[in-house]
């Protein structure tokens, strides 16, 4: 499991550490650990030209040490700094006892475009609100260059406790962060510009609390939350989903959120719409009703919405049913926020940037802008569990009793460019149905379901265009690598 935590807890958790440790030990260990990373992408050191972006805070300090390192193996190091009244005064010695030299930031653009490798050390992790228009014309001068650029801890001009960019930033081949991710690392629009990620070990891990703020599930862990069927297993032991979906507009709707369902796991799917005849001649095991969701039949999992049109009446019976339910598309528009805020159930929504922003009242560009926040204010709002779909999933848990510790908010990052296909939303609603169905939870079944579907995509695609159906069909390949 890869997890993150607040810069005020990675904070809290560094001063316990320090106290126990000689001074300065903290930040050469990380230091140690960011030169070496610097080391091994540049293959060669001896020679090579490297310029540090230095500002007044520790991570300034820890490129400047980097820095003492390589050039005592012989690159040629040229500091930027930005504020040389506030620049770590040990970091600076050493840089200058190694053989290293400075400039000023109006100088830095003939440095710039002789290097090889740049060590973004402007703005620790407590950034906030963008960068001072000196620093931004170093991001701009970066930009133009083409050496590669190594980030300490974070790029400088992303928001570490949200992944907000808040204007120009440092886009990183590679981020070097020590202790533990954080939030940035993992969520976009940051994440895109962390390039790879290294975590370096300092030694924090027994100071940081057991619950993280974001935490990110590996095949491992996916592999233990599949539902795999015993001996004594039948079809509604497997779970059976439930699928309102469709209209006679949106016939396809049905259609890919049964596949998505079937493909699984669900040991019966049972549908009610107008789409009947069009499931049925794709699926011929679906179990098609045209007597409402209420009178369907039992099912362990209801999904609803998915190319539904105007007709609300579906989205109430299945509210007003005390199994677990996942709303999406057309359902989140017309489901009363009341019934669901009432709900005893678990109920998952399951909504991309635009009906995320439809339903806050915001614009699109403030829920992709802010998306951490999204989650978090949806999953409140509707007191549920919400998948906030993108480039990077982020399933939130509907928030506990006062007092309790957040659950964290989960994110996925194995999807492709290429699920962004008219349907693919509609397969991953059927995938997560059949979870809830199995007995996963709504934050298991959400976590769960856009892993798998990100792997199918991945899978289905291989770099070339598909389509949803084909999505939809390469999810048994992904449960197989997930679990072996």
């Amino acid at each position: 499991m890869r997890t993150a935590y607040s810069v005020d807890t990675v904070r809290t958790a560094e001063r316990a550490l320090m106290e126990r440790l000689p001074d300065g030990t903290l930040m050469q260990r990380a230091a140690a650990g960011l030169a070496t990373a610097c080391a091994q992408l540049l293959g060669r050191v001896y020679g090579a030209r490297v310029v540090l972006l230095v500002g007044s805070g520790d991570n300034g300090g820890d490129a400047l040490y980097a820095g003492a390192r390589l050039a005592a193996r012989g690159a040629g190091v040229t500091a930027v700094l930005l504020s040389p009244e506030r620049v770590h005064p040990g970091g600076l010695a050493a840089l200058r006892r190694a053989g290293g030299t400075t400039a000023a930031p109006e100088d830095a653009g003939p440095p710039l475009r002789r290097a090889r490798l740049v060590v973004d050390g402007i703005v620790g992790i407590g950034g906030r609100g963008g960068l001072r228009p000196k620093a931004a014309r170093l991001a701009e001068l970066v930009a133009e260059g083409d050496a590669a650029v190594v980030a300490v801890d974070l790029p400088s001009g992303v928001e570490a406790d949200t992944g907000e960019v808040r204007g120009p930033a440092i886009r990183a081949d590679l981020t070097v962060t020590f202790g533990t991710h954080k939030p940035a690392h993992l969520i976009d629009p940051a994440r895109e510009y962390a390039g790879s990620v290294r975590l370096v070990d300092i030694g924090l891990g027994p100071e940081l609390p057991r619950t993280p703020v974001l935490e990110s599930p590996q095949h491992a862990e996916i592999a233990a939350l599949l539902p795999v069927p015993g001996a004594e297993s039948d079809k509604y032991r497997r779970g059976v989903v439930g699928i309102a979906a469709g209209s006679a507009r949106y016939p396809g709707a049905a259609v890919l959120a049964v596949a998505g369902a079937l493909r699984g796991g669900a040991g019966a799917v049972r549908y009610v719409g107008a789409a009947g005849e069009a499931v049925l001649a794709r699926f011929p095991e679906t179990l098609v009703s045209d007597r409402g969701p209420a009178k369907a039949g039992r099912v362990q999992a209801w999904v609803v919405g998915p190319g539904a049109g105007e007709d609300a009446s579906p989205v109430a019976e299945v509210l007003a049913a005390e199994v677990p339910v996942l709303l999406d598309a057309d359902g989140l528009r017309l489901a009363e926020r009341d019934a669901v805020r009432a709900r005893t159930a678990p109920t998952l929504l399951t909504p991309h940037a635009g009906e995320a922003a439809a339903l806050l009242s915001v614009s699109r560009e403030e829920v992709e802008g802010a998306r951490l926040t999204a989650v978090r204010e949806l999953a409140a709002r509707y007191r549920a569990t919400v998948l906030l779909k993108g480039s990077t999933t982020l399933v939130a848990g509907e928030p506990g009793e006062p007092g309790e510790p957040e659950a964290p908010v989960r994110v996925n990052a194995t999807g492709t460019p290429w699920l962004a296909t008219a349907g693919s939303g509609d397969v991953l609603s059927g995938l997560a149905g059949s979870l809830l169905a199995a007995g996963l939870s709504a934050r298991d079944a959400g976590s769960t379901a856009a892993h798998l579907h990100g792997l199918a995509g991945r899978l289905a695609a291989r770099g070339a265009p598909v389509g949803a159906h084909d999505v939809a069909e390469a999810i048994p390949r992904a449960w197989r690598s997930v679990g072996e």
